[in-house]
Parts: C-alpha cells; sequence; structure tokens
C-alpha cells in the first residue's frame, strides 16, 4: 500500500423514488481518527454505515461526511410517529411541572427529529430501508473517492519525505568529515591556552593528555551512527507497504531531533556547529511534512 495523505475530499451523488442525495467525505490532519457525520432526519442508521466505514479505511485525520437529500412532492400521506412524540412530551413533562420550561408548542414538537414521517418511507418500512441501503451505498463510494484523494497526497509527498532525508543523509556525511578534524584542532587549541598560561614550558605530553580527554567529550560518532541508522529506518517507512506510517515517522523526528542538539553541543568547530543548525533546520522540515501523513 503507498504512503496516504490526510487531507482530500470524495462526492458520490445518487436517486432511488422520489429521493436523490448528494454525499461529501472530506478529511484534514489529525492526530487520531475522528468521523464525524451530518444526515438527513429520518436516516439515523447513516451514521453508524459512515463512522465504520470511515474506521475501515483510515487509521488518522479529522473526517467530515455531509449526506443531503431531498424528496420530490408526491401525494404520499404525512404520518404523526405518535410513538416518538410521546417520549418527547414524557420526557419534558416534569421540566413544565416544575415552571423550568414553557409547555410545548405545536410548530416545536412537529420540528423534533423523529416526530413527522413523510413519503412513501412512513406507510412503507421496506421502501424506507430500500432508500437508506442506497445511501449507504453512496457513503461508500464518497469515502471510497476520499481514499483515493488521500493516496494522491501521499504520492505527491513521497519524493518530498525522499529528498529531504537525502538532505539529512549528505549532511551527516559532512557533518562526520568535520568531526574527524576535530581532535586536531582541540590540541591546537588547548596548545595555545596552555602557552598563554605557562609560556614556551608547556608540557607536550601534558597537551595531549589534555586535548585527549577534550577529544573524548567531543565525539560525536554515536550521535552520527544513530542518525545515520534513523535515516536508514525513515527510507524504509516511506517504501513501507504497511499502513500507518505517520505514527512511526512523528516518532522518528524526535529521534532524529534528540541527536542532532547533541551533535551541535559536543561540536567544537564553528563549521561543526554550522552544519548541526543545517541539519536540525533540515528535520524540522521534515517534521512539517510528515504531519501530512496518514
Amino acid at each position: 500500500m503507498a504512503l496516504s495523505g490526510m487531507t482530500g475530499f470524495g462526492r458520490a451523488e445518487g436517486a432511488l423514488g422520489a429521493w436523490s442525495w448528494a454525499v461529501e467525505a472530506r478529511s484534514v490532519n489529525g492526530r487520531n481518527l475522528e468521523i464525524r457525520f451530518r444526515g438527513p432526519p429520518g436516516f439515523d442508521t447513516l451514521e453508524r454505515a459512515a463512522k465504520d466505514g470511515g474506521q475501515s479505511r483510515f487509521l488518522r485525520g479529522q473526517v467530515t461526511v455531509g449526506l443531503q437529500a431531498k424528496q420530490a412532492d408526491t401525494d404520499a400521506a404525512i404520518r404523526i410517529n405518535q410513538a416518538v412524540l410521546e417520549r418527547y412530551l414524557a420526557a419534558g413533562a416534569p421540566l413544565v411541572a416544575a415552571g423550568k420550561a414553557a409547555p410545548p408548542s405545536l410548530d416545536g414538537l412537529l420540528a423534533l427529529r423523529g416526530v413527522v414521517e413523510a413519503g412513501d418511507e412512513a406507510a412503507d418500512p421496506e421502501a424506507k430501508a430500500a432508500v437508506e441501503a442506497a445511501m449507504a451505498l453512496s457513503l461508500a463510494q464518497a469515502l471510497d473517492a476520499l481514499k483515493l484523494s488521500r493516496l494522491g497526497e501521499g504520492a505527491a509527498l513521497t519524493p518530498v519525505l525522499s529528498g529531504l532525508v537525502d538532505t539529512i543523509d549528505k549532511l551527516v556525511g559532512s557533518a562526520g568529515a568535520e568531526a574527524a578534524t576535530q581532535p586536531s584542532v582541540l590540541k591546537d587549541r588547548f596548545a595555545r591556552r596552555l602557552t598563554e598560561l605557562v609560556g614556551e614550558g608547556a608540557s607536550e605530553d601534558r597537551i595531549i593528555q589534555e586535548a585527549a580527554i577534550q577529544a573524548v567529550k567531543a565525539d560525536v560518532r554515536e550521535e552520527l551512527d544513530r542518525l545515520q541508522s534513523h535515516i536508514d529506518a525513515a527510507r524504509v517507512l516511506i517504501g513501507d507497504d504497511g499502513k500507518g506510517a505517520g505514527r512511526r515517522l512523528d516518532f522518528l523526528m524526535q529521534e532524529f531531533m534528540r541527536e542532532a542538539n547533541t551533535l551541535c553541543s559536543k561540536s567544537a568547530t564553528s563549521a561543526l556547529t554550522a552544519i548541526g543548525l543545517d541539519l536540525k533546520a533540515t528535520i524540522e522540515q521534515l517534521r512539517e511534512q510528515v504531519q501530512n501523513v496518514e
């Protein structure tokens, strides 16, 4: 499975009998998966279909599914669902009796979800079930279109991520070459300072000993090795056939930055510090792009 982004859009339309509808599914970045649904009154089961469909297709992102439906004018009867109306009245009766709410009005009651049923579906549950099934199919089509859109974003992100990882790789190589000069730089630096303090009588053995201690403290080979292993891991994740690369790349960015910070703190030359700062800037660019990966 190719890398997937978290931003996209999908749309599907349908019609059956007197009903016609359009479904739009859109998503943006999100740390976890969150699915929101808005649909017409009387079709509450579609919310479950939308959430189940989103959970089966996506791992992360804020997904919004909207279904707009309209029914053509027909001569079908309008029916009051007495059972639903009675439940609303029973729930509100204690509040009215306590003076905490005004008695309900007719227009207010009729506006409540499920009270009014119109069209053939009011008299024929099978007809309503058929419309719901057709709407659910359109929901699935819109979610499939959204998935394709997110995969398109992932395809566009892949070369960007790979390019940034390649830049990090080059910077790590430059850092390794510069770090190899640190022992001699530290030795010369300590020799000058010691000469300034004690004159020309400074012991060569003392200079070598102190320079060796400083070189050990400034040794960045472990950091460079770990950075290289992170580069290898990032390349595997970017080309991974599995799902959920975004979370693992998120964690890897923290590890990248930790090693880059340590590299800068151990730097004994301005050149290595400059490389370390470029490295941190590139890692930050990579981190920002990773936020778009599912």
